[in-house]
């Protein structure tokens, strides 16, 4: 029988591939999802990969457009603040998470993060926000603790099946669920002026979502804040 040549040998890959589950350091993390197909999501929670499944209208692409209207909304309205969909952020050696929505301080105006030469968001922003369905535990358990530690002072979760919202604040390094004042809406303490009706953004009701987060946007604290962050960028 002929001996197969090299050139005739099984395929071996230079880098292998990501899987679900596997372990790895931050820096192998980055290099093999660097040869993964472009279609390929993926991130590293405390040195896990998670790879993300195809995602649904109404579990996700649908909540996940709502939500970046309402974030989007402020941050056009707020000179100093940041808006990511989707973006990595490297947060430590074993965290690389890819969260739904990044609202971030521009570091020249005093934001917490920094942007790597490479283009990536190193450190912890002021907020995070994910669609959570499949992904529920991840989010509201793992994810939590990891964003909780390392000191991101907002972190909105959307759980879409069971209908709910939950918007944890950092509060002497500890989340504690933010909730709504007494007229039913909740307001950001990391963002004066970023102001949401839950029960409209759970309905749909992007109108009045919208009317109430331009109530927040001509309040005085918000004119306060950003005056200020437009003195930090002068």
């Amino acid at each position: 029988m002929q001996t197969p040549r090299l050139d005739q040998q099984p395929t071996i890959f230079a880098i292998p591939p990501l899987e679900n589950g596997d372990r790895l350091s931050r820096e192998e993390f980055e290099r093999r999802y660097a040869a993964m197909p472009a279609s390929c999501k993926a991130q590293l929670v405390e040195g896990i990969v998670y790879m993300a499944a195809a995602l649904r209208f109404r579990s996700h692409g649908k909540p996940h457009s709502q939500l970046n209207t309402w974030l989007t909304t402020y941050q056009v309205f707020t000179l100093g603040v940041e808006i990511a969909d989707a973006a990595t952020v490297r947060l430590d050696g074993d965290n690389e998470p890819q969260p739904d929505v990044v609202l971030l301080i521009d570091p020249k105006a005093g934001g917490q993060v920094s942007l790597s030469d490479d283009d990536y968001i190193e450190g912890a922003p002021e907020l995070l926000a994910e669609i959570s369905a499949s992904s529920v535990s991840i989010d509201s358990m793992l994810k939590k603790s990891v964003y909780e530690r390392k000191g991101v002072q907002e972190y909105i979760v959307w759980r879409v099946l069971d209908q709910a919202l939950d918007w944890f604040w950092l509060e002497h390094d500890k989340y504690v669920n933010l909730l709504p004042d007494a007229d039913g809406i909740t307001r950001s303490r990391q963002f004066p002026g970023l102001w949401l009706d839950r029960a409209a953004l759970l309905d749909g009701n992007m109108q009045q979502v919208l009317a109430v987060l331009q109530a927040g946007l001509a309040s005085s604290e918000h004119q306060a804040f950003g005056s200020c962050l437009q003195a930090k960028l002068s």
